[in-house]
C-alpha cells in the first residue's frame, strides 16, 4: 500500500469524526422517534403523508440521492459525480420520517450514506487523485457502519468487502479500519448506547472443546446456513419484484409511496402485525416478538415472525420510503434462527445469533465482513460456526444482493472450481 498524503490523513480523521458525531445524533433521534410512535399509534395513519414528504424533499434537493448505498458504491466504481453533499441531511431526516410514521425499515444505510455524503463534500473541496477519493469514500462508508453497530472491524472490511462479490479491496483496509475506529470512539463519546447481544449456550453438553467444536452441531450449522441462504435470496427477490412493479405500474414516484403507506396501514390494524413495524430492535410491550427477544429462549417468539417482517420492509422499502435495510435483515435472520432452534431443539440464542449474520450475509454478499460481525457483537468461541453458516448462506444466496452496483464479474465459486482443476492436474 502506498503511503497516504497528510491531506488525505487529514480529511479521513475529519471525516470520520464528524460521521460519527451524525452517527450519535441519528441514534439518538432514531430512539425519540420510535418511543414517540410507541405511544401515539395515530402517527401511522400518516405514513402516505410521510413519504410525499420524502418524495418532495429528494426531488427538490437531490433526485439522484435516491438510488441511496448503491450511488456511492457506483461513485467508487465509475465516477459519475453524481453524489452530492446533500445526501446526508436527506437520508438521515428521511429515515427519521420513515420510522416516526411507523414504516419498517433500518438504519444502517441512513449510517452508510451520511459517510458518503461527509466525504464528498471534503473531495468536493480539497484537491484528490482518483484513487485518493475512492478511499475517502471507503473511509466515510467504515465510520458509519462501524459507528452505527458499534463493530469497527467489521466496518472496515464491509466497505472494502461489499464493492464486488468475491474480492477485497485490500489497498483500502488500513485507512478504513482507522476511519472505522474513530467513528466509533467518536460516537460512544456521546451518551447514546448500542443494542447489547449474547450467547450463553444453553446446552453447554453439547461442546467438548475449548472452541465448543461439535460435529453433530456443526451439521446443524451447515443446514441452517442453507435456509438462511434461501431466505436473504426471498427478501431480495421480493423487494427487487415490488420496485419492478412500483415502477412499471407509476408513472410517478409519489404514487406507489401513498400505495405503500396505504398497504402498511392496512396490515397495522392486525395487532399481530404491530410489533413488525418500525425499527424491531425492542418494543413498548416487552414480550412482543423483537430483535432482542429472538435470542431469549424463555419468550415465546411466533415461528412467522421473520416472514411478516420480511414483508412488511420489503414493502416499506420496495415502495419508496427511505431507511436500511440491514437491521431488518438482522431481524428476519435472528427470528427465523430461533424458528428453527425452537423446531429442532437446538440452542436458541446461537441459531439466533447465527441467522443475524447468515441473513444479511447473503442479502449483501459480505461472508468476511459477516463472520467478523458475529466475533464483535457475540464473541469469538462460536467463530467457527460462524464461519460455517456465512459461506454456506453467500452459496446458497444467488448472484444477486441488496446493492445492485456491486460488481458481479464472476459467478460465485468460481476461484473454488479453479482449484479442484488444478488439483486434478
Amino acid at each position: 500500500m502506498k503511503p497516504i498524503s497528510l491531506r488525505l490523513f487529514g480529511s479521513l480523521l475529519a471525516v470520520a469524526g464528524i460521521t460519527g458525531s451524525l452517527v450519535a445524533f441519528f441514534l439518538w433521534s432514531l430512539d425519540k422517534v420510535t418511543q414517540f410512535r410507541w405511544h401515539h399509534n395515530w402517527l401511522l395513519f400518516l405514513l402516505p403523508l410521510g413519504g410525499l414528504l420524502i418524495y418532495y424533499l429528494y426531488q427538490k434537493f437531490d433526485p439522484e440521492a435516491e438510488k441511496g448505498n448503491n450511488l456511492i458504491i457506483d461513485e467508487i466504481h465509475h465516477s459519475p459525480n453524481e453524489l452530492k453533499p446533500s445526501i446526508t441531511p436527506l437520508i438521515l431526516f428521511s429515515t427519521l420520517i420513515t420510522h416516526l410514521f411507523g414504516g419498517s425499515a433500518g438504519r444502517e444505510g441512513t449510517a452508510v450514506q451520511m459517510g458518503g455524503g461527509i466525504s464528498k463534500w471534503f473531495i468536493d473541496r480539497i484537491s484528490f487523485t482518483e484513487e485518493e477519493k475512492k478511499l475517502l469514500f471507503l473511509c466515510g462508508m467504515s465510520a458509519g457502519f462501524a459507528a452505527i453497530f458499534n463493530t469497527p472491524v467489521t466496518g472496515a472490511v464491509f466497505a472494502i468487502e461489499v464493492l464486488a462479490i468475491g474480492s477485497l479491496h485490500r489497498e483500502g483496509f488500513l485507512p478504513c479500519l482507522l476511519a472505522a475506529f474513530v467513528g466509533q470512539l467518536v460516537t460512544n463519546a456521546f451518551p447514546i448506547s448500542h443494542t447489547h447481544y449474547s450467547i450463553h449456550l444453553t446446552k453447554p453438553s453439547l461442546f467438548s472443546s475449548p472452541l465448543h467444536l461439535n460435529l453433530k452441531l456443526l451439521g446443524y450449522v451447515l443446514i441452517a446456513g442453507v435456509l438462511f441462504g434461501l431466505v436473504a435470496k426471498l427478501f431480495v427477490l421480493i423487494l427487487e419484484n415490488i420496485k419492478k412493479y412500483s415502477q412499471k405500474t407509476f408513472s410517478k414516484k409519489y404514487q406507489s409511496i401513498i400505495l405503500g403507506g396505504l398497504l402498511i396501514i392496512a396490515l397495522g390494524q392486525i395487532n399481530s402485525i404491530q410489533p413488525y413495524l418500525g425499527l424491531g430492535v425492542s418494543n413498548l410491550n416487552p414480550k412482543d416478538p423483537s430483535l432482542i427477544n429472538a435470542f431469549n429462549s424463555s419468550i415465546n417468539t411466533p415461528h412467522s415472525a421473520w416472514f411478516l417482517k420480511l414483508m412488511l420492509t420489503a414493502i416499506t422499502l420496495g415502495f419508496g420510503y427511505k431507511g436500511g435495510e440491514v437491521t431488518p435483515l438482522f431481524f428476519i435472520g435472528a427470528t427465523f434462527g430461533n424458528a428453527l432452534a425452537g423446531t429442532f431443539g437446538l440452542p436458541v440464542d446461537l441459531f439466533a445469533g447465527l441467522g443475524f449474520i447468515a441473513v444479511f450475509c447473503g442479502a449483501t454478499n459480505t461472508p468476511i465482513a459477516c463472520t467478523l460481525m458475529g466475533i464483535e457483537l457475540f464473541g469469538w468461541e462460536y467463530g467457527l460456526y460462524y464461519a460455517t453458516v456465512c459461506l454456506f448462506a453467500y452459496y446458497v444466496s444467488g448472484q444477486k444482493g441488496i446493492y445492485h452496483a456491486q460488481k458481479n464479474n464472476q459467478p460465485k465459486g468460481y476461484r473454488t472450481k479453479n482449484l479442484l482443476r488444478l488439483g486434478k492436474r
